[in-house]
């Protein structure tokens, strides 16, 4: 096998392949519990949510196709068994467990913003420990894809609507109330 020469040392690689195939796990435990989610809705919110995570499983197995081939790219190989992602990844499963449709969109929200931190540490590993900012630069991009999944989560949770000019009603009550 010919030596990859892309000014990594072979700890430099090693090092951000590690980081990128907990991030690899992450995503394949997050995009099975999205799925999961997504076939065991039920209730008033079903077509929404049932719609909003298909996009995001989607876009999930797009990430993880992309995290494989980076791992690749590094000369690495990604791992691809059930027990590695449950051994490398940090989602927690609820096994024989079918939460209300606001408690799954509650987890996943938890889900995705474990994932925000992780990534947004291995961000920092890669540049600064491992010198490898192409690396940094994709799990960047990653995280900002996490941040808005978890805002569009958090936006059906909090379902509470917002008065024309922007303001909480309950703040406008509040505010004549004391007038």
């Amino acid at each position: 096998m010919r030596k990859l020469n892309i000014g990594l040392s072979d700890e430099q690689r090693a090092g951000v392949i590690e980081l990128l195939n907990h991030d690899l796990a992450d995503a394949y435990l997050l995009l099975i519990k999205t799925k999961k989610y997504h076939w065991d809705v039920v209730g008033p919110q079903f077509r929404s949510l049932h719609q909003l995570w298909e996009e995001h499983y989607q876009a999930l197995t797009e990430n993880i196709d992309a995290m494989a081939e980076r791992v690749r790219t590094l000369g690495g190989y990604p791992i691809g068994t059930a027990e590695g992602f449950l051994k490398y990844g940090s989602i927690k499963e609820h096994m024989g467990d079918l939460p209300l449709a606001t408690e799954m969109v509650s987890r996943l929200v938890d889900d995705h913003e474990l994932v925000i931190r992780n990534l947004r540490q291995h961000v920092e590993q890669c540049g600064e420990e491992f010198n490898d900012d192409g690396t940094a630069d994709f799990l960047t991009g990653l995280m900002e894809q996490h941040e808005q999944m978890a805002w569009m989560l958090r936006s059906f949770i909090e379902g509470e609507s917002l008065a024309p000019d922007g303001q909480h009603p309950k703040a406008e009550t509040a505010t004549a109330s004391h007038a």
